[in-house]
């Protein structure tokens, strides 16, 4: 995962300069973007070995360092991990601090705004960083933002504010109209209102690639109470040309030398499963405009690209929404729409109870299209197809079919 990491390099030596680390708990979300932490704990000189047997993991692992906090490999954990550490440090007594490192794509999923909507009701003393490397939040970045960020994350603006409070408390509806005030202010210049409503100190958006910047911001922000979020906005491949052109193309590549990018493409061989399903599907759609086709956020790994071109209005990329894929698919069934779910087997395990309770006891027809099932390696046992033949066979009404080849495949989607 190349361009994720370089998009992080700043804010990463920021982290690891400011806190205390590993005694200070860094949870990366997913870990797409953790090499550069790899790299500067201890694992630079293993880093060729990554992916490989015995090597360096693809994803953070509790097994490999300590200060890979909490493994990773599925989206949007980072927050819960993070506020039980922090939840737990506070009941020993300890004041080691808890950070998390989420990216907006995986803030789509619901999980993640579970524990933003508990952090809060628990006063977590915690901090929240969103990596924003899509600018799918906001573009309201630059000079005036960082500014204000470094002035709402100061101990001075903070003393003044926990002042102001205890002052106003006393009287009555006078504290809740100046924090009103302070939220309204803060919202014509930045574009934290949802995390402030939710009960989090927003503050950004700011350059992640300043680390003057950032290192001022995370110092000042890492003593205060609370739930704490920071908006991080950076740039996916930053500094290597390449990438930043294409940052879906260098998101996962295969070894190269920098001198001689881009990428040398593989000799065309026969059709890989995801083509052939890719191809079957657009076939189909000519045939039958009831089908439709839906993907939690892997268009490009279903070899869905085509179908999504040719058929938009069929085409459903629901973001990192695994559950809401599968009853959107249920729902979909029940209005005599014939919905292809194209979802990765270990995915597909973050919606199970939503096949069980919302296509399985209602009987409805909806095709799983089950890609990556079996040993994948080079990702390790995150992301294994190794349990769907279990989790599947016991559902009542399921029908489970691997094709054996390409040809058969085909066969069986049609089925």
């Amino acid at each position: 995962h190349f361009g994720a990491g370089l998009g992080v390099i700043e804010l990463t030596v920021a982290l690891h300069y400011v806190f205390d680390t590993p005694d200070d708990r860094l949870v990366w979300d997913v870990g797409h973007q953790a090499y550069p932490h790899k790299i500067l704990t201890g694992r630079r000189e293993h880093m060729s070995t990554l992916r490989q047997k015995g090597g360096v993991a693809a994803f953070p692992r509790r097994s490999e360092s300590e200060y890979d906090t909490f493994g990773v490999g599925h989206s949007s954990t980072s927050i819960s991990a993070a506020l039980g550490m922090a939840i737990a440090s506070r009941l020993q007594g300890s004041e080691r601090k808890s950070i998390a490192v989420i990216g907006d794509g995986a803030l789509t999923a619901g999980m993640a705004f579970e524990a933003l909507n508990h952090a809060p009701e628990v006063s977590a003393d915690m901090l929240v960083i969103l990596n924003d490397n899509d600018m799918s939040i906001s573009r309201n970045v630059g000079g005036l933002s960082n500014y204000l960020a470094k002035i709402l994350s100061s101990r001075t603006y903070t003393s003044m504010r926990e002042g102001s409070k205890k002052v106003l408390s006393r009287l009555p509806g006078a504290w809740e109209i100046a924090r009103r005030t302070e939220e309204y202010a803060k919202g014509m210049l930045v574009p934290g209102t949802l995390f402030e409503e939710l009960g989090w100190n927003y503050i950004g958006p700011i350059d992640g690639h300043d680390l003057p910047i950032l290192i001022a911001t995370l110092r000042n922000m890492r003593d205060l109470k609370g739930p704490q979020f920071l908006h991080v906005v950076t740039k996916k491949g930053k500094g290597f040309a390449p990438a930043e052109v294409d940052p879906i193309g260098y998101h996962a590549i295969t070894k190269l030398d920098p001198l001689n990018a881009p990428v040398v493409p593989k000799k065309a061989g026969g059709p890989k499963y995801s083509g052939v399903f890719g191809q079957w599907l657009c076939d189909m759609a000519e045939a039958d405009e009831r089908l439709v086709g839906i993907t939690p956020a892997m268009k490009e790994g279903s070899d869905l690209v085509a179908f999504s071109e040719r058929f938009p209005e069929r085409y459903f990329d629901v973001a990192i929404a695994e559950q809401h894929a599968v009853t959107l698919a249920a729902g979909m069934a029940c209005e005599g729409a014939k919905p292809v779910v194209a979802i990765y087997s270990t995915f597909l395990q973050r919606g199970y109870d939503q096949l069980i309770h919302d296509v399985a006891v209602q009987n409805l027809d909806v095709l799983f299209a089950i890609d990556r099932a079996g040993l994948v390696g080079e990702d390790g046992p995150t992301h294994a197809g190794s349990f769907d033949l279990s989790y599947l066979r016991c559902i009542p009404g399921m029908l489970v079919m691997t094709p054996s080849d390409e040809n058969e495949l085909r066969k069986m989607l049609t089925t």
